[in-house]
């Protein structure tokens, strides 16, 4: 439990850094190394394309979709049309029809990220960790949970639950480095190095994560 004069940015302060720490990771892909992928790995399926594609959609689907009406109740959150980002047709990530071109979708997640930096600025750490939100039912949900101190639940198989803003907030950020980690892994496959130093926080660090490297 944080103390009660703690503000929520302060609870989490590796938000300032994350879109430099990813924009470095990529700059000066090249198309072809945006869209590789392989049927190798079950990690390189997704391109690094539709990594960051991804990661800029589920920030917004969980702060505005599941929590707008706790966090902006007013809906002034600076979307105006959440149904390309948050609700399009493809899998879990921004409609490719209108988020395609890389700069498209990396303006896209520096707006989401910034979006969290805007709740936890104006958001007090009582009303994060005091307000809860439903997981849909995961099969690798149990196996995440086991990443969080505080803030979840994971019930049946596949493992369905809770999680307080605040570890919605946490799950976010494990979400993005996750998806880091296997954006560099995508470029190793490709011959590339890493550029950025990736924080050891995140799904991917746990003992039965598949970290497999090509």
């Amino acid at each position: 439990m944080s103390d009660r004069n703690t503000s929520s940015s302060e609870v989490f302060p590796e938000f300032d850094d994350l879109f430099e720490l990813i924009r470095s990771e990529i700059s000066g892909l090249s198309n072809q190394q945006l869209d590789y992928t392989s049927d190798e790995w079950d990690w390189s399926t997704w391109s690094i394309r539709i990594q960051l594609s991804h990661m800029a959609s589920l920030i917004p689907r969980w702060i505005i979709v599941r929590l707008g009406h706790i966090l902006y109740p007013n809906n002034d959150h600076g979307y105006t049309d959440i149904n390309p980002i948050a609700s399009s047709n493809y899998d879990r990530r921004l409609d490719d029809d209108k988020y395609w071109e890389i700069q498209e979708i990396m303006s896209a997640l520096e707006k989401a990220i910034n979006l969290v930096k805007d709740v936890l600025n104006k958001t007090s750490i009582e009303v994060l960790q005091n307000n809860k939100v439903q997981r849909d039912p995961s099969p690798q949900w149990r196996l995440m949970s086991k990443a969080h101190p505080s803030g979840v639940t994971a019930i049946g198989n596949p493992a369905k639950g809770t999680m307080t803003i605040e570890a919605t907030i946490r799950h976010i950020y494990f979400e993005q480095t996750t998806h880091l980690f296997n954006i560099q892994r995508l470029k190793r496959a490709q011959g590339l190095k890493s550029v950025s130093l990736l924080p050891y926080v995140g799904y991917w660090t746990l003992d039965d994560w598949d970290r497999s490297e090509p």
